[in-house]
């Protein structure tokens, strides 16, 4: 169980109470290894994750980072270009 990359990734919680709304924004980190990509709450075995894709909102590699496994796809927003985190994937699990 190799950690081969990593790629951060953001989650915002909205807190209201009665006179003002505030997001705060976590900052997380998924992880893969040769076995397996976790993030904070969910672990995703290598053999259940069909693909990885990204789709770019804005600029500066700010966008959307998808899991397409076979559960359902999950979505990660992201700052940074997850290209390197990407590769490295489909470098690990060519069959």
């Amino acid at each position: 169980m190799d950690l081969l990359a990593e790629q951060e990734y953001f989650k915002v919680e909205r807190k209201v109470d009665r006179i003002t709304q505030v997001d705060v924004e976590h900052r997380r980190t998924l992880k893969l290894y040769t076995d397996k990509i976790t993030s904070k709450h969910r672990e995703f075995p290598i053999k259940e994750v069909m693909d990885i894709s990204y789709r770019k909102i804005g600029g500066e590699g700010a966008g959307l980072l998808y899991l397409h496994t076979i559960r359902g796809v999950y979505s990660y927003s992201v700052k940074s270009s997850p290209t390197h985190f990407i590769e490295t994937f489909k470098q690990n699990t060519e069959k």
